[in-house]
């Protein structure tokens, strides 16, 4: 009898860890995509130009790539249900300031701190899964996390566009307080608090690479505007490479390095993240840019342009699991290369029929080509990235994938912005095309470029045991698979 009441408490333990885990990595991952269909709203309302417009995207994403493996590191040293519910208060109180922000510079800061919060959340909301489900359950839990965040992602821009359209642009950020506010002390009151193994912080290591990659980005979204041969813009560029190489000596000699650079010795591992970073370079441009042509040049509403970007953002949730299923049987880099190759053949079929007064059922057939390819590289990268390495360093394989993609992403987004900034501008439709379309030829290069370089992994017939498990729970962009 005692130990069947242990069990049913272990149980219900276990329910109430991958509802809250889930539900904090579905408001997390939510907030990668939502606000791109707010964009035209937020530019009418606050003012600023298309810098504003990447920053809001780019804070994001790039405090939470920088971040990601940092929370992972207090958690286990602090705790990591502590920590889990600190985040969740920083995302949602900076949430809250989005949403009351009187100008684009305090939406950027606010974003910023998002990211902050989000970068504590997310790394932590797979650890406390595992810690709390028994191994023989805890497929079926990953698969629950996976599918939320996927959702997350999936239906971002509709989200954001339904909000934007029949509430006002400040409610994508206000959907996250009461889900925050509720989530906080659920986590307090039915998760377990646990530490890791390894609780040293790498300080040096995650200033170096945020000061290295702030300043890539910076002279990036300022290089139009300041001229690319201005003080500012060069500065960033030296700054930024020159602590990325300090940042990449550090890691080198650290004793408990962030990113361990030996990883990178392993060919596989080297090779699918540097796919992964220019995948998703192409990918989350692109995105940026194609809710604003929906909504500026198509005249669509916000949910009329999220609805339409279903088959681009939504159709990995169908060719994902078919995708992870064929990785089983030919391999995953076969698959990945032919995702990111079909990803670039969507963008170059976009890039020729893109037109001023284009009708969206002209485009329809390149966001589907888009939104396969995409499926076919989350599911088997994820196992691929496992797979290169030990058991017991998949955590960190995991963690430093999904930071590289997160900065592709926000690389990706001041990459396409500048080259359509250059070539166009808001002023007419014909002149967003004008921009548009160089835009997405370098979005389809930088995939194409990706898909060569996963010619470079070696082939592999069937997926290892731990990494298969998880990638049937994969999820896209902004979801780490496991920390």
């Amino acid at each position: 009898m005692k130990q069947q009441r242990k069990q049913r408490v272990r149980g219900g333990s276990a329910v109430w860890a991958v509802a809250i885990t889930s539900a904090a990595g579905f408001i997390t991952a939510l907030d990668n995509l939502i606000v791109t269909t707010a964009l035209p709203s937020i530019r009418k309302d606050l003012g600023g130009g298309l810098e504003d417009l990447e920053w809001t995207v780019s804070a994001y994403t790039l405090t939470f790539a920088v971040l990601l493996m940092f929370g992972a590191s207090l958690g286990d040293r602090f705790g990591r249900r502590r920590l889990f519910a600190i985040g969740l208060g920083i995302f949602t109180t900076a949430s809250a300031a989005a949403a009351l922000a009187p100008g684009m510079g305090e939406l950027i800061a606010a974003r910023a701190a998002q990211g902050v919060g989000s970068a504590i959340v997310t790394p932590l909301t797979l650890t406390l899964l595992s810690a709390a489900v028994p191994a023989e359950r805890r497929g079926a839990a990953l698969g629950v996390w996976g599918a939320a965040s996927g959702i997350a992602v999936a239906t971002g821009p509709l989200i954001g566009g339904a909000l934007t359209e029949n509430l006002s642009w400040q409610w994508i950020f206000w959907v996250n307080v009461p889900l925050g506010l509720a989530l906080i002390p659920l986590a307090l009151l039915r998760l377990d608090e646990s530490r890791g193994p390894n609780p040293t912080l790498d300080l040096v290591g995650t200033v170096l690479a945020s000061g290295g990659l702030f300043g890539i980005v910076y002279a990036l979204v300022r290089g139009n505007a300041d001229g690319w041969s201005s003080t500012p813009v060069l500065g960033g560029f030296f700054a930024g490479t020159v602590l990325l190489v300090g940042f990449v000596l550090y890691e080198l000699r650290a004793k408990h390095p962030m990113l361990p650079m030996r990883l990178f010795r392993i060919r596989s591992f080297s090779a699918i993240n540097a796919a992964s970073l220019l995948m998703l370079l192409g990918m989350f441009g692109s995105i940026f840019l194609l809710s604003q042509y929906l909504q500026t040049v198509g005249g669509y509403s916000p949910m009329q342009a999220g609805i339409r970007m279903l088959p681009w953002t939504a159709m990995p949730m169908i060719a994902g699991p078919l995708a992870g299923a064929l990785s089983d049987r030919i391999g995953g880099a076969p698959v990945v290369t032919a995702g990111m190759t079909l990803n670039a053949v969507g963008l170059g079929l976009w890039a020729i029929t893109v037109e001023p007064h284009e009708a969206y059922t002209h485009m329809l057939p390149a966001l589907i080509v888009c939104g396969i390819g995409l499926g076919m590289f989350f599911a088997p990268s994820a196992n691929l990235v496992l797979s290169t390495v030990r058991p017991q360093e998949q955590g960190i394989a995991s963690g430093a994938n999904n930071a590289i993609r997160e900065v592709g992403g926000a690389i990706g987004v001041a990459t396409l912005a500048a080259v359509f900034s250059a070539q166009g501008g808001y002023g007419s439709a014909a002149l967003f095309v004008d921009g548009l379309i160089p835009a997405l030829w370098a979005g389809a290069g930088a995939v194409a470029l990706a898909a060569a370089v996963a010619l470079l992994m070696p082939r592999q017939h069937k997926a290892d045991g731990p990494a298969a498990g998880l990638a049937a729970g994969s999820a896209p962009a902004g979801t780490p698979v496991a920390t």
